[in-house]
């Protein structure tokens, strides 16, 4: 089959096309012909440096995928050939989604939702569950309260501002300029120009921050929120800021989730939720795919297609 592997950590040029072996499903494993694979900002991340990850004997990149059933291993009784999904499979772990077939334990996926394209279901898993792992399971975001999201037109961000805002909170974004009227149109009910701005001159009394940036921005998010609040912070560990007292800060690293799939394609079929693919290659271009996506200014998501 045909798939993309890192020949050396550094550039997206050391990303190349091989034809490798085609996995067959284990115990409780189904096999699937991928349609579609998320790019997220992890998958060049990890591609420059190895690090984090727990590769296997031949690199390979990318988790989020959508697509077909081919052949379901011992065990597997919810998943039949032919059944459409999408999921996060194995992360930290490899998956190698970027390949014509990816094996992933069974519950690591879900029914992909009918109304989505298997390019709009790729954007969704990696992206829709850090979002949703970050303001359900750990914010615990309730109707009422203020969301702050940073960098809310982004993979994370765009999804994010969507989940808060079916959750009943008011919603804040911040964005370029240029973005504003797509974060308005997915639900934000207040948009900040973090070009023009320092958002926390003009914000006060937030119950959440989602940050996606970390730094001095995790630092700053602490001004604006109220006693009680919560800072969740994405891109590590380091980036978590002191708190100070009746305020919480914490880092969220995504895992695979069966349920909260199914929370997102729930909210898909509500029509409360819609993944954003603003940029689509074919698998041959991966390279390119994280040369974009690395320049920082992408609305949604990056998805290569396979089939």
């Amino acid at each position: 089959m045909r798939a993309v592997v890192v020949e050396r950590w550094g550039g997206p040029e050391n990303l190349v096309e091989r034809d490798v072996e085609r996995p067959e499903p284990g115990m409780n494993e189904v096999l699937v012909r991928v349609h579609a694979a998320g790019v997220n900002p992890v998958d060049w991340k990890t591609r420059a440096s190895g690090a984090l990850i727990d590769w296997g004997a031949v690199p390979a990149v990318g988790w989020d995928v959508s697509g077909t059933v081919e052949a379901a291993g011992p065990g597997v009784g919810h998943l039949r050939p032919g059944d459409e999904v999408f999921g996060m499979p194995l992360f930290p772990r490899q998956a190698g989604a970027y390949a014509e077939y990816v094996v992933a334990p069974a519950r690591h996926l879900a029914p992909k939702p009918a109304s989505l394209t298997h390019v709009e279901a790729a954007a969704l898993p990696l992206a829709g569950l850090t979002a949703w792992q970050a303001l359900v399971d750990t914010a615990d975001v309730r109707p009422g309260e203020r969301v702050l999201v940073h960098a809310a037109a982004g993979g994370v961000g765009h999804l994010a501002v969507q989940i808060a805002k079916a959750r009943g909170a008011y919603v804040i974004g911040t964005a370029s300029a240029a973005k504003h009227a797509l974060v308005r149109e997915l639900g934000a009910d207040e948009v900040v120009d973090y070009r023009e701005v320092r958002f926390e001159d003009v914000l006060r009394d937030v119950d959440v921050v989602l940050d996606g940036i970390g730094g001095e921005t995790a630092e700053r998010s602490l001004k604006v929120l109220r006693p009680g609040g919560r800072l969740i912070t994405l891109p590590g560990p380091d980036d978590v800021p002191a708190a100070p007292e009746g305020v919480r800060a914490a880092w969220v690293l995504v895992e695979p989730d069966h349920l909260g799939l199914r929370e997102l394609a729930a909210l898909v079929e509500r029509g409360e939720l819609r993944p954003v693919a603003d940029t689509v290659l074919p698998l041959a271009e991966a390279a390119k795919a994280h040369a974009i996506g690395e320049e920082g200014r992408t609305t949604g998501k990056i998805v290569l297609t396979v089939s």
